[in-house]
């Protein structure tokens, strides 16, 4: 795993062989910056990356200059990893906090300008997450909800639902 740009570009991480998730391939990564880019200044955001996995996503924020980033993912192999990445880069805008997704969006009073969210494509309830997301109004004005998904998740009926981009077996949808 490699982050792709900004301060950290180039700097290679390596999650252990157990790992239990599937980093975001660099190709859609790259894509999904390119639109994020052009939308945003990335200096005044506020991020927060949920089922952060290698917290590749994440780190692509800050390396980009995120204003501060919050990467939450419940699994130890995950955490554990996340942690020995965030205290190597030494980065003072990036918290890593072991929790459940789910639960920390129930329970936080803290919005976002930015709510990534990559969680393991068979899990049961990623539909409900914009709902939540936007029931408990965590996104700041003019903020952004990003789902990345396998083909099954069909976001498009729903009232904030922006679009949908395709890359390979990837999908991001887009809530505004």
């Amino acid at each position: 795993m490699r982050v792709i740009g900004g301060k950290y570009k180039g700097k290679r991480f390596v999650p252990p062989t157990n790992f239990p998730s599937r980093p975001t391939t660099d190709f859609a990564k790259e894509a999904l910056f390119n639109i994020i880019e052009n939308r945003y200044d990335l200096e005044d955001l506020s991020v927060l990356d949920l089922f952060s996995g290698t917290g590749s996503i994440g780190m692509e924020f800050l390396s980009r200059g995120a204003k501060n980033v919050l990467s939450i993912d419940n699994h130890f192999v995950s955490f554990k990893f996340l942690k020995n990445t965030q205290e190597s880069l030494s980065d003072k805008n990036w918290q890593v906090r072991k929790q459940d997704a789910i639960r920390y969006l129930e329970q936080t009073p803290v919005k976002f300008d930015i709510i990534f969210a990559d969680p393991p494509y068979e899990m049961k309830g990623t539909s409900e997450l914009p709902e939540i997301i936007f029931s408990r109004n965590l996104l700041n004005k003019d903020g952004l909800l990003i789902i990345e998904h396998g083909r099954e998740n069909d976001f498009k009926k729903m009232a904030q639902f922006k679009e949908i981009r395709n890359y390979g077996g990837v999908n991001f949808s887009f809530f505004e």
